[in-house]
């Protein structure tokens, strides 16, 4: 079996451990092994933060001495991995992309503190999964040996950060109710939830009381197959359940103007989650939010940004994330986040809600 085709079966067998559970612990018990398989390292390490507690987060980790993790709170500030990804969210960043010379790594207090602990330093690579809501995560991957991670390691990785941060989020917002009570049961207990279960693009287990009239606001019976859903959103979810789950960022979300449907204040937002298989049968979520639309682009900033630029603000004014603009516009994430560097630049702003926050001034009157 060739490399290629050896990484691409070990990838389709992670994307179904990640899906395996609502419960991290779980996941990462099932998805460890292939982890390591497709990134060599000698340890590995999971966090992910707890909501309302900063600095506070439950650990998973493999193979790494007890007191790394028991003490880890008192030496966060020496972590320079953790300095570095915090900068960076959602990229996979090596040692040499987080320390810029190889003795000021041999310098650093956490390189000495690890070799204390017995578990020898030498190389990491780690991303910071942003999922968003308060919640963050990191995967770190270590090695002993002087064997840095390549580039093909960064890549590899970098390729599963949407899966991975979308484990983490799936399994935070649902794993903690789901644990009280039946898998299902968690969906029509979380807050504001509007969404169905379903087994397949064609049949539909379980909907939510408040969904058919979500559905009958914004879309026209025409717009309806067989199912009693959307043909577009069925045609997604069919292509979502063909791949698998696997390489669906930018699909797992669904969005709609409330001008089709002449809801000026708002917009509709659909998320797709991939379940756990429950009966023998795979599960999959469409959760429906009305997301309001409040703040408008400033017109002068028509005249200082490109007609691009304006639309993927109008998006980030909504209160959209930047996977869910790329996925509506078509566009790379990489290339969003490009449009909106551009933004702050042109403005002169420095981040997303600087530039929320200047144009809710600007909307309320004339600037001073």
């Amino acid at each position: 079996m060739s490399r290629d085709s050896r990484e691409r079966k070990l990838t389709s067998r992670l994307a179904e451990a990640l899906t395996s559970s609502l419960h991290l612990s779980e996941v990462f018990s099932n998805t460890e092994d292939v982890l390591f398989q497709l990134l060599p390292a000698d340890y590995m390490a999971l966090c992910v933060s707890r909501p309302g507690r900063p600095g506070d987060y439950d650990w998973w980790a493999t193979k790494m001495p007890a007191p790394f993790l028991a003490r880890y709170a008192e030496l966060a500030e020496d972590d320079f991995v953790r300095s570095a990804v915090v900068r960076m969210p959602n990229v996979v960043l090596r040692d040499t992309e987080m320390v810029p010379r190889r003795q000021v790594l041999e310098r650093s207090r956490w390189y000495r503190y690890c070799r204390e602990l017995g578990m020898p330093l030498e190389h990491v690579m780690s991303v910071l999964l942003d999922v968003k809501g308060g919640v963050h995560g990191g995967l770190t991957l270590y090695r002993e040996r002087r064997r840095p991670f390549s580039k093909r390691d960064q890549a590899r990785l970098q390729g599963l950060t949407p899966l991975l941060t979308q484990t983490v989020r799936n399994c935070r917002r649902y794993g903690e109710v789901a644990a009280r009570g039946q898998m299902l049961d968690a969906f029509f207990h979380h807050r504001g939830a509007r969404c169905l279960v379903r087994t397949s693009p064609l049949i539909e287990e379980l909907r939510t009381p408040s969904t058919t009239a979500l559905l009958k606001r914004w879309f026209h019976p025409s717009e309806l197959g067989p199912s009693r859903l959307p043909t577009e959103l069925v045609e997604r979810l069919a292509l979502l359940a063909a791949r698998g789950g696997d390489g669906a960022l930018g699909l797992d979300t669904w969005a709609r103007e409330g001008e089709v449907r002449g809801l000026a204040e708002q917009d509709l937002r659909v998320t797709f989650t991939r379940l756990p298989v429950q009966g023998g049968q795979r599960l999959w979520a469409l959760e429906f939010q009305e997301i309001p639309r409040a703040i408008p682009v400033p017109e002068s900033w028509h005249q200082r940004l490109t007609e691009r630029e304006v639309e993927v603000v109008s998006y980030v004014l909504k209160g959209w994330d930047n996977q869910l603009i790329a996925g509506h516009l078509g566009l790379a994430l990489g290339t969003v986040k490009k449009h909106l560097q551009h933004v702050f630049d042109a403005l002169g702003l420095d981040s997303r809600t600087a530039l929320i926050c200047r144009a809710a001034l600007m909307s309320r009157g004339p600037r001073s």
